[in-house]
């Protein structure tokens, strides 16, 4: 897909004429997209450069210096450059304008057929669950079934998470984010970027030297063991906070049962 649109030809234009800060561009784009490799990329590069500039102050030095600023700045835009897919989208990843619901009353919002613009997935979490599951049921028969059975899996898995959350919330606003970015982002980025590919090239071997049928399947595999680290981690801290409170129970009251005969002899 094509990248030149007038916001990805302003993005360049930005970085070209900073481009004295490609690593700082390398470390935003890890944070933009709450990667934590490319953070930990970008924030070495960071470092390199501010160690580089604190000790050019030297004469014997600052030669050395010089060359390791230009040349981590080197290697930042060709990381920049190799990482244009987290900040450069094509066209056909712009997002798409909601459609207005035929019917009156509450409704599930339903993907569109194959082939179309679909729409994003609403912003409730248990409606935009049911967005890609049904996304994944209309179009049942060109997805691999491995594939079809990871992600019903995989939404049984999150609705149990959400519906866990709904009834005692734990309050963790960086489990409440993880979740909503399964829900709301990742699984139906997925879903959209296989359903937009002609039928014709799912068993096509891509630049990767995968097909997007051997993608699909493996990102699916990525999503659900998320899903079930979101799942596990969320019960056992309801397990934990059971424990705590147990514990308190038996300091608090364990001491007397004793004392206790309800009057029976």
């Amino acid at each position: 897909m094509s990248r030149l649109t007038v916001g990805n030809i302003f993005k360049v234009a930005v970085a070209l004429l900073f481009f004295p800060f490609m690593p700082l561009l390398v470390l935003m784009i890890g944070v933009r997209r709450s990667n934590w490799k490319v953070i930990l990329e970008g924030g070495l590069y960071v470092a390199l450069v501010l160690a580089a500039a604190a000790v050019a102050g030297y004469s014997a030095l600052a030669v050395l210096s010089f060359f390791v600023i230009l040349g981590v700045v080197a290697v930042s835009a060709m990381r920049s450059y190799m990482l244009r897919d987290l900040w450069l989208h094509p066209r056909g990843r712009v997002p798409q304008v909601m459609t207005q619901p035929a019917a009156s009353g509450p409704q599930v919002q339903h993907p569109s057929t194959p082939g179309a613009s679909n729409p994003s997935p609403p912003e409730d979490l248990p409606q935009a669950l049911a967005w890609s599951a049904a996304l994944a049921r209309q179009n049942k028969n060109r997805i691999p079934t491995e594939a079809y059975v990871s992600i019903l899996e995989t939404c049984q898995t999150l609705d149990a998470v959400i519906d866990a959350e709904t009834r005692q919330p734990l309050g963790d606003p960086q489990f409440e984010y993880e979740l909503t970015a399964m829900v709301r982002d990742f699984l139906p980025s997925v879903l959209r970027n296989y359903v937009a590919i002609p039928p014709k090239m799912l068993e096509t071997k891509q630049a990767s030297g995968r097909t997007p049928n051997e993608e699909l399947v493996e990102q699916l595999q990525l999503l659900a063991g998320q899903a079930d680290t979101l799942y596990s981690g969320r019960h056992r801290r309801t397990s934990a906070e059971l424990t705590t409170t147990g514990n308190f129970l038996r300091e608090r009251f364990g001491h007397r049962q004793a004392g206790f005969d309800f009057g029976i002899k």
